[in-house]
């Protein structure tokens, strides 16, 4: 053989063509080496993370799935989860041996001999699929590659994007494989697979489409699942059932080619339908939708504190992927009762202002309103970046297209743009809820809002001025300055010229006489409490407001006695928490304690001895008070219309033109606040006998403490504590004293008829003019 190749390449060195095959065979050979030294270095390149990190062996041995954050109620009811893809991880023995059979069938038969990269596999794929077009080859990649992808996705590269990425996937793959064995590979890979949008692993994909666990499923469901991995969206059984149930007999015809099934078996099986169920969550171990704008504040809160706490190897902890379980001060029953207690009473207040305003616009002529709403709306940010002029985005908002409208009485599918859907979403009246402990502060059901997945504004923190449910924190001021119960002060419009002329009015502009500090808190006379703060020092009042707890911006002027500052309801909860506690204030806590997966306590919150802003006896004088606003004044129909009969002292609120509505009530163990108002000032009621606290928010009030009562939930709470002798004594005394009659009023009074008042001369007045024209109108009919 020696001697014949060099008879060939001498006979090559004596003729033209030969020297000319000669250079050929010399490029080849150089182009050969060529390839392949650069194909090594490439190799190289990619292992050494030339083109990033590559993951050692024992970094794929610490990998972990990313698990889902869960938050759970005081009352153990998995309320919900925080993942970026919603997976439950399980493990080899939780799976049915029929996916793992239609999986290995159908993805990789090769799966138990080769080491990770199959080369076989690529060459019949190479053959199958690209010439032959053949769709039951299977995929090019090993399970062990899928794996890695999964693991580790994909990079881009620009134009040496899929040689770098598949190099990736077989150096990793070949590493997986040394450091699991096969089933744990297969563990690996069915817990991070997606099923199509935000659903990953056969546990939350058997759920999704069949209601059961993925040990339970039958093998035309496996194979249901297995087929949707060539193309989730393609094969999605629920979007696209036909395509599906043909991909479904692909994989069972695989199952049968490789023995998994008897061919008579794979037959039958072909002709069922898909069998599709829709999943059922027990109540008992999830709350569908409970609590969703506490949750996502909640999410935010933890999503920042998470970037502050380290894990063991230095990185901070993920909210979204490190399987965290977060216990809350919720009670699940109160939420829902809050819940459903805002969804009644609501439904009812928005049909009353529907026929209020009967079609007509809140804000009228003024179109700045939805042209702010359209500037903040998620349609308009998005236009706007993708690079639309004003003109387009106005003309995109003035185009008319089928949608579906949210309703109390249900969604409705109309036709209408979506400027119209702004009106139309503007005119809802809206309400935030809070209940919480006073002894421990532990917050125990949280509504922000209607519906969250339309209204994202939360109620519980937004700020919105508080009307006369800031009047408490101006009398507890003015006891604690030693001002007494019984101390009357006159009810006489006063204009403040050193504040700009201020002059405080009472909504029923009714003036004279004289109330105690009872009397003029539960009938709510702005007058007095006015002049209670001059008394006090708007300085003072403000200290004692902070030492309340509330932090938001008080401004320096007497009107704050009025509720002119803007706050949210959690703090206002939060500050009358000192009321119905001895005095001392209690910080809302919604969160006790936050777990690793590994059970390690990370954070722990406990109730703490709060501190002490009021005297006992102040707090206990306070809370005698704003009985007697339930008791007797403008909460009274808590009584008449709800039938309440336990314990309950509270205040009402109505801002400037009826736009807030509020009550914060306190019951034995309990302070809740409620808030109900427009997106916009200027959506409220025209009239204050419809738009008053007491119309809006108390009756959501009124309802869910009656739904508590039924459940139960006051059987065990004892009343409140009894005034002592000492402050009885100091509260014994009429709330109202009538003005000293003038001498002219006492003539009056001796003479023996009465003298009619100027409205009574009106009255008769008008009824001789009304007399006169139906004369003038029956002589008419005569003639």
């Amino acid at each position: 053989m020696r001697n014949f190749i060099k008879r060939i390449w001498q006979k090559a060195n004596q003729s033209r063509r030969g020297r000319i095959f000669r250079l050929l065979l010399f490029f080849a050979g150089f182009f050969t080496a060529f390839i392949t030294l650069s194909g090594i270095a490439f190799y190289l390149f990619v292992i050494m993370g030339f083109f990033g990190d590559m993951p050692s062996r024992k970094e794929l041995k610490d990998k972990r799935n990313d698990t889902a954050s869960e938050v759970y109620s005081a009352d153990s009811v998995l309320l919900g989860r925080y993942f970026l893809y919603d997976r439950t991880n399980i493990t080899y023995q939780d799976i049915d041996t029929t996916v793992i059979k239609a999986l290995v069938a159908t993805e990789d038969a090769r799966f138990y001999k080769h080491g990770g990269v199959d080369f076989r596999s690529l060459a019949r794929v190479l053959v199958k699929s690209i010439l032959l077009q053949k769709e039951s080859s299977g995929g090019g990649s090993t399970l062990t590659q899928q794996l890695a992808k999964n693991l580790y996705p994909r990079r881009d590269y620009l134009f040496l994007e899929m040689p770098i990425n598949k190099v990736r996937e077989m150096v990793i793959a070949r590493r997986l494989e040394a450091v699991y064995t096969k089933p744990e590979i297969l563990e690996l890979y069915l817990n991070t697979v997606s099923f199509g949008g935000t659903i990953f692993g056969v546990e939350r994909a058997a759920r999704y489409f069949f209601n059961t666990p993925a040990k339970k499923l039958k093998q035309e469901q496996a194979a249901v699942l297995v087929g949707m991995l060539k193309a989730t969206t393609s094969y999605n059984p629920r979007s696209h059932p036909e395509r599906a149930k043909k991909r479904r007999n692909v994989v069972l015809a695989q199952m049968a080619k490789y023995g998994y099934l008897t061919p008579e078996k794979a037959t039958a099986l072909q002709k069922l339908d898909l069998g599709l169920k829709k999943e059922k969550v027990a109540a008992k171990e999830q709350e569908e939708n409970l609590a969703p704008y506490f949750r996502e504040q909640l999410r935010v809160e933890l999503a920042e504190w998470c970037t502050h706490q380290s894990k063991p190897n230095g990185d901070p902890y993920n909210l979204y992927t490190d399987g965290l379980k977060i216990y809350t001060t919720l009670d699940s029953r109160m939420q829902r009762e809050a819940e459903r207690a805002v969804s009644r009473r609501m439904a009812t207040l928005q049909k009353q202002f529907d026929a209020h305003w009967q079609g007509r616009n809140p804000w009228g002529q003024d179109q700045t309103v939805l042209a702010n709403a359209m500037r903040q709306s998620v349609r308009y940010k998005r236009m706007q970046a993708a690079g639309a002029s004003e003109e387009e985005i106005k003309k995109a908002f003035e185009k008319r297209v089928p949608m579906t409208v949210y309703g109390w009485n249900g969604s409705v599918r109309r036709t209408m743009s979506p400027m119209d859907s702004l009106a139309y979403y503007m005119k809802f009246l809206n309400t935030g809820m809070v209940a919480m402990e006073p002894a421990t502060g532990f917050v125990r059901a949280w509504v922000g809002g209607i519906n969250h997945s339309l209204f994202k504004y939360d109620h519980v923190t937004s700020k919105r001025q508080v009307g006369s449910t800031f009047k408490p924190i101006v009398y507890a001021a003015a006891l604690e300055k030693g001002i007494r119960p019984c101390d009357y002060i006159e009810n006489k419009l006063t204009t403040y010229e050193q504040y700009e002329g201020w002059s405080p009015q009472n909504a029923d502009n009714q003036y004279g006489g004289r109330y105690s500090l009872e009397g003029a808190l539960s009938n709510s006379v702005n007058t007095v409490s006015a002049q209670l703060i001059m008394k006090v020092g708007v300085p003072y009042t403000i200290r004692l407001a902070r030492a309340l707890g509330i932090e938001s911006d008080l401004p320096p002027v007497p009107s704050l006695a009025l509720g002119t500052a803007d706050l949210s309801l959690l703090e206002m909860v939060g500050a009358y928490t000192a009321f119905a506690n001895q005095g001392r204030i209690s910080q809302p806590i919604y969160v006790t304690k936050i777990v690793d997966r590994t059970g390690k306590v990370l954070r722990e919150n406990n109730s703490e001895p709060h501190k002490k802003v009021l005297s006992a006896d102040n707090a206990a004088t306070m809370l005698h008070m704003m009985q007697a606003v339930v008791n007797e004044g403008s909460a009274a129909r808590l009584r008449s219309t709800f039938g309440l009969s336990l314990d309950i002292a509270g205040k009402t609120g109505t801002t400037q033109n009826q736009t807030d509505g509020w009550f914060i009530g306190i019951t034995p163990g309990l302070v809740t606040g409620v808030w109900v108002g427009g997106e916009s000032p200027l959506v409220r009621f025209r009239s204050l006998d419809l738009g008053q606290g007491a119309r809006t928010a108390m009756p959501i009030w009124g309802e869910f403490t009656s739904r508590l009562v039924r459940s139960g939930y006051y059987s065990k709470k004892p009343p409140f504590e009894p005034l002592s002798e000492s402050l009885q004594s100091r509260l014994d005394c009429v709330p109202y004293l009538e003005d000293e009659p003038t001498f002219f009023e006492k003539i009056v009074d001796a003479l023996p008829f009465n003298i009619p008042t100027k409205e009574e001369r009106q009255e008769r007045k008008q009824s001789r003019k009304e007399r006169r024209a139906e004369r003038r109108a029956e002589r008419k009919r005569d003639n």
